[in-house]
């Protein structure tokens, strides 16, 4: 579940040509992505109690239940014994080990995408009891990218002194991320940190489908180990009630839109999807910054995974800021290959076709006539 706001409005005369997101090409230093791991825009306001869950789907009641207790018990000391963090070069440094705890330290929202996980996720990090210094928010892909900034031993020392770490869209996509992240996430546990994760895949199943899953079985049984796991059943709310992906625009009503909203992003498509692969996928949110809705022309299926990959985190920090999304082309249910649909990334695709269909309606308003 979320919150959303109204789209914004074109105005009769643009003061100037729109922007390009194929001429941004963002540099975003380490500190950024640290004082950045917070709730995104779109679950800034969101609450335990603004979460709806369906009367047919108890494990979302449940679910609310037993983050609420969760949260409730990460008042107090931090679990390395001292009620403050050490300050380190970004602000937090290494806190004293200790013997890890037992049972799992964390909580694992499992799910179908559109059940509201991230919103549960953002409510469980509003409702701690702690400064928003000592809680970190991110996605997966932002945590392994700060650790690709910083460093592994410094990521540790930066977040040991946290309370708590919420990590959104968890998916292991190969063998790399998952001795990686198994291991950062061992450590912090060990320094005190509670977890709590989202994600369309079991703790025990992650990786399977991407690569050999069984090679790494100690990491994912290690990972699994750090989590309760909460599956929360139901059906997309993006789509409750909702038509299908609406019908795409000319060109030519694309392009006046654009022009006649300020702050848009004009792009042909297919030039976009070359453009991101100059850029990492961690300077994504930065690319995005101050846009108030993309317009884009030619949308087309995506010719390849690995730049389909990259599109699925463009919809996610453009769905994170709610920024529009106006087309012309294929709607966006025709994206992916059926091969892609059906492969294992697929629920990284439906995430990312649910998330522009929202962002779609998102945007039919900016189109005048």
């Amino acid at each position: 579940m979320s919150s959303s706001s109204a789209a914004p409005q074109p105005s009769p005369i643009a003061e100037a040509s729109p922007l390009s997101l194929c001429a941004r090409e963002p540099h975003v230093p380490a500190d950024r992505l640290v004082a950045e791991m917070v709730p995104p825009p779109r679950f800034d306001s969101v609450r335990f109690g603004t979460y709806i869950p369906d009367p047919g789907q108890p494990s979302q009641s449940e679910a609310v239940q037993v983050l609420e207790s969760f949260a409730a018990g990460l008042g107090g000391a931090h679990a390395s014994g001292s009620g403050k963090p050490r300050r380190g070069l970004l602000g937090f440094g290494r806190a004293k080990a200790r013997k890890a705890p037992t049972g799992p330290r964390g909580v694992y929202l499992d799910g179908g995408y559109g059940v509201g996980k991230t919103h549960l996720l953002a409510s469980l990090w509003h409702a701690t009891p702690a400064e928003p210094s000592l809680k970190a928010f991110g996605t997966f892909v932002e945590l392994t990218n700060l650790v690709g900034a910083l460093g592994f031993q410094q990521t540790v020392q930066t977040l040991s002194g946290h309370r708590l770490l919420c990590i959104d869209e968890f998916e292991l996509d190969d063998p790399g991320d998952t001795v990686l992240v198994s291991t950062l996430l061992g450590k912090l546990v060990d320094a005190g940190v509670a977890l709590a994760a989202t994600s369309n895949t079991l703790p025990g199943k992650l990786g399977e489908g991407r690569f050999a899953a069984a090679d790494f079985l100690r990491e994912i049984q290690g990972l699994s180990a750090h989590f309760r796991a909460l599956r929360i059943d139901g059906e997309d709310y993006r789509h409750r009630g909702l038509p299908e992906a609406p019908a795409p625009f000319s060109d030519d009503q694309v392009t006046r839109a654009a022009y006649a909203t300020e702050g848009a992003s004009l792009d042909d498509f297919p030039r976009l999807l070359d453009h991101l692969a100059k850029v990492h996928p961690s300077r994504y949110g930065a690319l995005t910054d101050d846009l108030k809705a993309v317009c884009l022309t030619g949308v087309a299926p995506v010719p390849d995974q690995s730049t389909a990959l990259r599109l699925v985190v463009l919809a996610d920090r453009l769905y994170d800021r709610e920024v529009p999304v106006l087309a012309s082309g294929l709607p966006f249910d025709r994206l992916f290959s059926e091969e892609m649909l059906n492969g294992g990334y697929r629920k990284k695709y439906f995430r990312a076709i649910s998330r522009l269909t929202a962002l779609a309606r998102d945007a039919r308003g900016l189109v005048t006539g």
